[in-house]
């Protein structure tokens, strides 16, 4: 799972969930949860050197292969490509996207090379980079990589095996204690030679940690001897990847330069992809006036995530005589969950009929229609839009691996599965509200007066952490809706450090953010739902679920020993999720809504699973010119 942008978000909840700093390079290490091509036991992996890897099924492009078939080889190099990031970041003060300290700067990424990178028109698959080729033990307890003798950092040094070990021994000890969740059964990180390196794993559930560990960034050890890793800094750091920075200010922009002495750039996996040589990535303190400075032409690109600005925001000339694209890409990954999380570290959030009632009290028929335009669906399930979300009641294969647990679930996970209901779009339904005040009498919230209060007189109050007024237009008749059943709501706007401050330490009631899952969710989870990450400061585990059947069933996600065992776990575990009532859910649209100046060209195909766009489009000097003359 990752976190992405939130539709409709305010800028501050805009990180999703990828576990994430996706664009800080976090998730893009770690959740890309790809796992090694296994036949049915775990324990007896082809003990032979691969060009990728891949859980489920073969590999799509042979060892001979000569591109992406989404990135085209021939594509021009050159321009500026300048946008404001899908995490939608208002700021950073920081060159490290790999601790919990200090907000990073977007596109880190673009820095750092890993062992392998993945397929982006695969679910599961990733490719040879620094290492030429993977080795996977026949018990499956250990992966040896081959590095290329060829691989360069951005200063001429050689990419050793000690840089990879020690990148490992790093962001396992010292990293975001995410890597300490999902790496926790990668023993060790050896350099056998200069150019070889062997990753060791202990336990059963293995399938995920070839490509875990491949996917991992290869640092600097060099660099990171003289400047502290677990440390925030401005200082550019030292990477083997396509780009460096040249120029930023914290907090308003940071600029990368292709790298025209990069080792890999003719490397099959890179053929076609970093065609621009400058990537800026804009910062602006919020979305309204990111759109200003769209339409007046101070950057490029963004992805439109406000319904009522993509309606009717973009009804300028610029749009309607072609010199400004708008359009929508389908998505197809997991859209993944969105909705206003629900801290249970308090205790008037444990009764589940407590946070059942919050749910109920959220009117999406009337938001969607009066806010939305009609865009959006109801998201439902932690899996929504793929075949990982649970439908109606559980099947056999779900009952069987629900049943072992069923005097420790709720009777709810046996029959239909739990659903936000429909509401009659009026904005307050009296019935659902009607049923949510019943609940919340139940659970002991007596209403004498204005405010429900408990057996010892305490209040039941609802505080909603935001910080940005981008959001109010949701939040402000949710908090009416709790408000009649009497709960005492409030909007809690704060800085955008203090924000991440607050969220980090689950210093919240309710806050807002997005999991977006992988195509192929495996060891991630446990950061997401795991009993671990609930007491982990800084951890994606917002609701502070800590459930051993959720823990149990994250484990059989990672045993999957094929794509329908992986698919019948995650619906499982979905049902228990559910049931639980840890989030009020918001809504999902499985496109991209992209709006950019016309000068840019792109691949006939786009990648199944990925946007593509800083991957494989490309600079167009002709549209270019043509647009210059017509302004």
């Amino acid at each position: 799972m990752s976190t992405r942008r939130p539709l409709e978000c305010s800028s501050a909840e805009c990180p999703a969930i990828r576990g994430p700093r996706r664009s800080a390079g976090l998730w893009a290490t770690i959740v890309l949860a790809l796992g090694v091509v296994l036949p049915p036991s775990a324990h007896t992996a082809a003990a032979e050197p691969r060009h990728g890897l891949s859980i489920f099924g073969p590999l799509t492009y042979p060892s001979s292969f000569q591109h992406f078939s989404y990135a085209s080889p021939d594509a021009p190099k050159g321009g500026r490509l300048s946008l404001v990031g899908p995490a939608g970041r208002i700021t950073f003060d920081s060159f490290n996207g790999y601790i919990l300290k200090g907000d990073a700067a977007q596109g880190l990424e673009h820095l750092f090379d890993s062992l392998m990178v993945r397929a982006d028109d695969e679910p599961d698959a990733v490719y040879g980079l620094v290492a030429r080729s993977a080795d996977v033990a026949e018990d499956g307890l250990s992966v040896t990589f081959a590095l290329r003798p060829e691989a360069r950092f951005a200063d001429g040094s050689a990419v050793t095996a000690e840089d990879v070990a020690f990148s490992f021994t790093a962001l396992k000890e010292k990293g975001h204690p995410s890597f300490r969740i999902s790496l926790r059964d990668v023993e060790k990180a050896e350099a056998i030679d200069a150019h070889t390196v062997r990753y060791t794993f202990k336990g059963t559930l293995i399938r995920d940690l070839p490509i875990n560990v491949a996917t991992l960034p290869v640092l600097s050890k060099a660099f990171y001897t003289r400047h502290k890793f677990e440390e925030t800094s401005l200082i550019p750091p030292l990477g083997s990847g396509p780009y460096a920075i040249a120029d930023h200010k914290a907090g308003t922009f940071v600029l990368y330069k292709r790298r025209e002495d990069y080792w890999a750039k003719d490397l099959p996996v890179n053929r076609g992809r970093f065609n621009f040589d400058e990537i800026r990535y804009e910062y602006f303190r919020d979305r309204t006036a990111e759109l200003t400075n769209l339409k007046s032409g101070t950057f490029d690109f963004r992805e439109e995530f406000t319904s009522v600005d993509w309606a009717t925001a973009y009804d300028i000339p610029a749009v309607a005589d072609g010199r400004m694209i708008k359009e929508s890409l389908p998505d197809e990954t997991p859209s993944g969950a969105q909705g206003f999380f629900i801290n249970t570290r308090r205790d008037k959030f444990k009764d589940v009929r407590v946070r059942n009632a919050l749910g109920l009290a959220f009117d999406f028929e009337w938001t969607n229609k009066n806010l939305f335009y009609g865009l959006y669906k109801r998201t439902a399930s932690f899996f929504e839009n793929s075949a990982m979300k649970a439908e109606g009641k559980p099947p056999a294969d779900e009952l069987a691996l629900l049943e072992p647990y069923r005097d420790k679930l709720p009777p709810e996970v046996f029959g239909e599965v739990a659903s936000p209901p429909l509401s009659d779009g009026s904005g307050s339904d009296r019935r659902l509200l009607r049923e949510a005040s019943r609940l919340l009498e139940e659970a002991g919230w007596a209403q004498k007066g204005p405010v429900r209060t408990n057996a010892a007189g305490e209040p039941l109050t609802v505080e909603i952490l935001d910080f940005s007024p981008s959001f109010e237009r949701i939040i402000l008749p949710y908090i009416k809706n709790l408000r009649a059943i009497g709960v005492d709501a409030t909007l809690r706007r704060v800085d955008p450090a203090q924000y991440e401050r607050r969220v980090k330490s689950f210093d919240f009631d309710l806050t807002t953010k997005r999991y977006a899952m992988q195509l192929t969710p495996g060891v991630e989870l446990k950061s997401f739902w795991g009993s671990e990450a609930a007491k982990t400061d800084g951890s994606f585990n917002l609701a502070a679920i800590a459930d051993p059947v959720v823990d149990a069933l994250i484990e059989r996600i990672m045993a999957a020993r094929s794509r329908a065992e992986l698919e019948t776990a995650a619906r499982a575990v979905d049902r228990v999720l559910r049931a639980g009532h840890y989030w009020v859910p918001h809504w999902y649209k499985a496109s991209h809504n992209l709006a950019y100046w016309n000068r840019f060209s792109r691949p006939a195909v786009k990648p199944r699973y990925a946007r593509g766009v800083i991957d494989t489009w490309w600079y167009d000097a002709q549209k270019a010119e043509r647009l210059k003359s017509t302004r």
